[in-house]
């Protein structure tokens, strides 16, 4: 109390929400900022570099949302064959691209094609997915241990 007058401090459950409302508020400009702010479509290796990582960042974030969605159809058997199945994918995506683009490790335009080899990647993947949505999980992904 300072000079009779009683201080309110907000209540936890307040400042949580708060907290989220700005993290929330400020995740895209970061999202923005390491994705490549200097994005430029047919500029400098850097800025071409920038674009493909955020193409593959958006890719990503779509897959995941269909996967998501995929995931609160299926029952609750076959989840987990999807479960590995996407995380079996996630490691051979990766382990593919970088094979792919060995060669041009070294070279300054390597994170556009590492980039737009996942987006690639992506894509099949989305097709495999709708596949599960609209059909159920394939035979062999139930098989699988």
């Amino acid at each position: 109390m300072i000079a009779g007058m009683a201080i309110s401090f907000p209540s936890r459950p307040a400042l949580l929400a708060l907290f989220f409302a700005v993290s929330a508020a400020l995740a895209p400009q970061c999202a923005l900022a390491q994705a490549g702010a200097t994005c430029v479509s047919g500029g400098s290796t850097e800025q071409t570099n920038a674009c493909a990582v955020q193409a593959f960042q958006q890719a990503d974030t779509d897959n995941n949302i269909l996967y998501g969605d995929v995931m609160r159809i299926l029952s609750a058997h076959e989840r987990p064959a999807l479960r590995r199945d996407q995380n079996d994918w996630i490691r051979q995506r990766a382990a593919t691209c970088k094979k792919q683009q060995a060669a041009h490790e070294a070279q300054p335009d390597w994170t556009r094609r590492y980039h737009e080899c996942l987006v690639a990647e992506i894509g099949k993947r989305r097709q495999e997915l709708m596949v599960w949505l609209h059909e159920g999980p394939p035979p062999q992904a139930l098989q699988k241990p």
